[in-house]
Parts: structure tokens; C-alpha cells; sequence
């Protein structure tokens, strides 16, 4: 059974940073393209960041040069740094496959406020 566990979500002011965390068991990343995506209530989940097996990184625009995705497949796990956050970015920040998909995990809370 595959479980996916994100953290490393925190309050924060706006212009502050924070690095989410993913890891897993029961599958291993190295062999699939992987992203984080965030969700607010009564929205749709959306793709913020996604990074393929060859690390080629891929950016929704209303993120790109604040937010970078990486992986450390000896790790298993999958990164998004996360810098110059905005009162918008609040969210709950998931990670998954972008190609196929898992159960989705709990999740981790990002709350960015003054």
C-alpha cells in the first residue's frame, strides 16, 4: 500500500520561506515524473510545481521564481522550497505523481498571514 506523508507546512508572514517535505512507502519516486499541488476549500486541487524522472522542473506561472521543486531519489522524497510567500499561498500542499497517481496523503498546512 502506498502512503505518501508531506510536511514542513508552518504559519509564516508574507515574504517568509518554508521547505515542504514528501516521502513515501510502498513506491519509489525514481521511476516517476512527481508534483506538489496545493488546495484551498471549495477550490479545486491544482498543480503548482511538478519535476520529472530527468529533474526537468515545470512551474504554474502564478508561482514560478518563488517556488522550486526538487528530489532526492536515494531519499525517496521530494522538496518544494518555497520563498517570498504571499497571503494567496495558503493552502494545504500535497504531493503526488503527475503521469499517475496515488492515494492522496494528509497533506500539510501552509498559512501565510501578517
Amino acid at each position: 500500500q502506498v502512503q505518501l506523508v508531506e510536511s514542513g507546512g508552518d504559519n509564516v508572514q508574507p515574504g517568509g520561506s518554508l521547505r515542504l517535505s514528501c516521502t513515501a512507502s510502498g513506491v519509489l519516486f525514481r521511476f516517476n515524473a512527481m508534483g506538489w499541488y496545493r488546495q484551498v476549500p471549495g477550490k479545486r486541487r491544482e498543480l503548482v510545481a511538478s519535476i520529472s524522472s530527468g529533474n526537468s522542473t515545470s512551474y504554474a506561472d502564478f508561482v514560478k521564481g518563488r517556488l522550486t521543486i526538487s528530489r532526492d531519489d536515494a531519499k525517496n522524497a521530494v522538496y518544494l522550497q518555497m520563498n517570498s510567500l504571499k497571503p494567496e499561498d495558503t493552502a494545504v500542499y500535497y504531493c503526488n505523481g503527475v503521469q499517475y497517481w496515488w492515494s492522496w496523503g494528509q497533506g500539510t498546512q501552509v498559512t501565510v498571514s501578517s
